[in-house]
């Protein structure tokens, strides 16, 4: 049989090293080829365990697969980009790889099959699967609905689903008949196996109810969406739930510390140095930090509970009021004099131990400012002399 088996391979390998045109192939030689795996298959079985000869068929039989997934479906037929449901599919070049199909749940093997990468949402299917796709790019909904569900886990029922998946309408219970109904913590609705795959996430209500990170498990589209959403500063804290400062000391502290980086940000604005050593680069993956002070992204939450986000925020402030304070002349002479006790050093609004007039900016100390007087001497200056200036016109 096995010697039966290697006439077979040679006459195939002559059949098939003859020269044809690309996509083009005789029928015959899918014909052989099948009845070559099926002789594989066979011996494998019948040869002994872990013999020398059975390991080089099951190595023939992987060879012969090749070649006939190469005839059947040959990858110069594929184009390189398709675009489907505002998806944008590239073909992927990976071999080795193994991943899982979004369509069909089963394993792609890159070896054999041709297969495609949305580079909106990452979303993966074999090329013979593209024409069933029926979910749109989560990237749209990201580009036109940038907003989080903010209720815990908004369960509606099964039977407020027609005992079907929420999203591709597949008859589901709890019992597993037909199929498995499983909850997805995001959305709170119920969807089959297909498409919900047991994946976990943090979920944005409950750390911003609960200040809870733990992994919940969620759809693959809900995963798809959280992931692309994570970086994207959409919550505002003092509006969706003001009192989690009253009980997170280190929101407080991330708080001030971006105050802080508002207050010095007119200073490189109008620095020709700090631009030059674009010091405001720093803070390029939270862009929103110099742009406001109250919308946090997930991944911000996610960094101030690990504590790694108040060791790089309080790293990046340091480098900053060190250019300000000490290693540029010009930005030195924008500080403040304490007009109340007319004592001490130079102030900035940023440091720890002054208070700033919400009307001209003047800068003061702490104790000065709240102890002596209630009215910022700089605003008395300029009510007078805006007085003078209507008496004498």
């Amino acid at each position: 049989d096995f010697l039966c088996l290697d006439r077979c391979l040679n006459s195939l390998k002559y059949l098939l090293c003859l020269p044809q045109k690309k996509g083009s192939f005789v029928a015959s030689d899918v014909e052989q080829l099948k009845q070559a795996i099926a002789e594989c298959k066979r011996l494998i079985l019948e040869l002994p365990e872990h013999s020398e000869k059975q390991k080089d068929t099951v190595i023939k039989l992987i060879h012969l697969r090749l070649k006939l997934q190469e005839l059947k479906d040959p990858e110069e037929d594929e184009p390189n980009l398709q675009v489907l449901l505002e998806h944008r599919f590239s073909k992927e070049k990976s071999k080795s790889v193994k991943q899982m199909c979004d369509k069909c749940s089963t394993i792609i093997w890159g070896l054999i099959q041709t297969w495609y990468t949305c580079t909106g949402c990452y979303y993966r299917c074999h090329s013979k699967c593209m024409n069933l796709i029926n979910k749109p790019c989560v990237r749209s909904k990201v580009s036109h609905q940038s907003e989080y569900e903010l209720s815990i886990c908004p369960e509606v029922g099964l039977d407020k689903q027609d005992y079907r998946c929420a999203e591709c309408r597949t008859p589901i219970s709890l019992r597993g008949v037909p199929n498995e109904a499983r909850q997805c913590d995001y959305t709170g609705q119920y969807y089959c196996s297909s498409c919900h795959w047991n994946d976990t996430a943090i979920i944005p209500s409950r750390v911003i109810h609960n200040w809870e990170f733990e992994p919940r498990q969620v759809c693959r589209t809900s995963m798809r969406y959280l992931a692309l959403m994570i970086s994207r500063p959409v919550l505002k804290l003092k509006e969706i739930n003001p009192l989690l400062f009253n009980f997170v000391e280190e929101l407080v502290e991330i708080r001030k510390l971006r105050q802080d980086i508002l207050l010095m940000k007119p200073y490189f604005i109008t620095c020709k140095e700090a631009m030059e050593a674009r010091l405001l680069l720093h803070l390029q993956d939270r862009q929103h930090f110099v742009e406001n002070d109250d919308m946090y992204s997930l991944q911000d939450l996610i960094d101030t509970s690990s504590g790694r986000l108040s060791c790089s925020l309080t790293e990046i402030h340091t480098t900053f009021a060190k250019h300000i304070k000490l290693d540029c002349e010009k930005c030195q002479a924008k500080g403040f004099m304490c007009e109340l006790c007319k004592e001490g050093d130079i102030l900035f609004p940023f440091d720890n131990h002054t208070s700033v007039c919400h009307d001209c900016f003047a800068v003061f100390h702490r104790d000065c400012y709240y102890d002596n007087s209630t009215t910022c001497p700089r605003c008395a200056r300029m009510l007078e002399r805006q007085h003078e200036e209507s008496q004498n016109p």
